[in-house]
């Protein structure tokens, strides 16, 4: 294949592909306009009912958006101002913004550099008497070390939050994210596995009274209507979100399973090239049922380069992230510097994201491997 003609621009995520579910949709669209009830309802209660059974918890509660799932969460476990909420510098910020939010503080602590994730050593170290919870990200649709984590919020006796925007799906021991944790957030963004037609979010409890007050707090904190009994908000899902994401539900596992497939090829093809060119390229671990690659994530030292490379060839690519959050201009104040979470700084400055969606063809795939054995050769 000539490398410098790709078959056509090669996007990072391509949702078109999803088109054989348009009918399924639309009829899933039509049904919620037939009913006219567009906010909760029917419609969210048996997507709620779909999720939990699909991820093994007793209580879903639809929400309007991940980001606001964390604060839902938190809010509901009474986190507040005086509290510390243990979580990552290497991740989107809604997972610190929610901290933030509701009022605590955020406390970084270094991550894994083989797997992006919150290193429960790190962990450890940083607990305190005010520390309320540790709020793990899945990150890149891996799941973070529940094992150790788990433990260590028994003993530190501390609720644990796993964010799982990114890894609906991956599992643990048999569990899957969501169902680890005291509670799971997951967002339903059009680009995660499970993506909407617009935001979306969902939270996952073992816990009965748990979710009763996320759904309190999810209508303005009403308990019963108008009657205001907790500082909430609007953080409702819309019942054409939901309905668009039952039609797509029971496809979810194939789709979860292609990505890795589709990521064990990546790293079938790209594994000599990283063993040549160890210093300037890494590829992510075999991680198994833990990881359902909402990005498939590389590592180089010559990250700028290799993505004007790829864009020039008509790749898209995507940094993950940029700024660590630690270093963002809203965190100042947490009297956090540069050197402080040395892994996570390096990761923000070495990782990139590769095409990857569930129908990325193999012919795309391989030119993506060829465009980059051409810059690393």
């Amino acid at each position: 294949m000539n490398e410098t003609q790709p078959p056509k621009r090669i996007p990072l995520f391509d949702g078109t592909l999803q088109s054989e579910l348009a009918g399924a949709i639309r009829a899933a669209i039509e049904r919620v306009i037939a009913s006219q009830r567009f906010i909760l309802g029917e419609e969210v209660s048996a997507f709620e009912r779909e999720m939990a059974e699909w991820l093994g918890v007793p209580h879903a509660v639809g929400l309007s958006s991940g980001s606001d799932a964390l604060l839902v969460a938190l809010l509901a476990l009474g986190i507040g101002p005086g509290d510390e909420v243990i979580t990552t510098p290497f991740s989107f910020f809604a997972s610190t913004e929610a901290i933030l939010r509701a009022g605590a503080r955020p406390v970084f602590a270094d991550i894994e550099p083989r797997t992006f994730n919150l290193n429960p050593a790190q962990v450890e170290r940083v607990l305190s008497p005010k520390t309320r919870a540790i709020l793990p990200v899945h990150l890149f649709g891996r799941a973070a070390d529940m094992n150790e984590l788990r433990a260590l919020a028994a003993r530190a006796r501390v609720a644990l939050v796993e964010d799982a925007a990114q890894a609906i799906g991956a599992s643990v021991g048999g569990l899957r994210v969501g169902a680890l944790g005291t509670v799971g957030c997951f967002s339903f963004f059009p680009s995660k596995n499970l993506g909407a037609f617009g935001d979306g979010g969902l939270l996952t409890t073992h816990d009965a009274a748990l979710a009763e007050t996320s759904r309190s707090l999810r209508s303005h904190g009403f308990s019963p209507k108008h009657h205001s009994r907790l500082l909430g908000g609007n953080f409702r899902l819309d019942a054409l979100q939901a309905a668009v994401l039952r039609a797509k539900l029971p496809y979810l596992e194939a789709w979860n399973a292609n990505r890795q497939r589709i990521a064990e090829r990546y790293r079938e093809l790209l594994s000599p090239l990283a063993e040549r060119a160890a210093e300037r390229l890494s590829l992510p671990e075999r991680a198994g049922a833990e990881h359902v690659f909402n990005q498939f994530v590389v590592r180089s030292s010559e990250r700028a380069a290799l993505e004007g490379h790829l864009r020039s060839a008509g790749v898209e690519t995507a940094r993950y992230y940029p700024v660590p959050i630690h270093l963002q201009d809203t965190c100042k104040s947490l009297g956090y510097r540069r050197g402080d979470f040395p892994h996570a700084e390096r990761a923000c400055e070495e990782a990139l994201g590769l095409p990857m969606f569930a129908e990325l063809s193999d012919e795309q795939l391989e030119y993506v491997v060829s465009a980059l054995g051409a810059f690393f050769t």
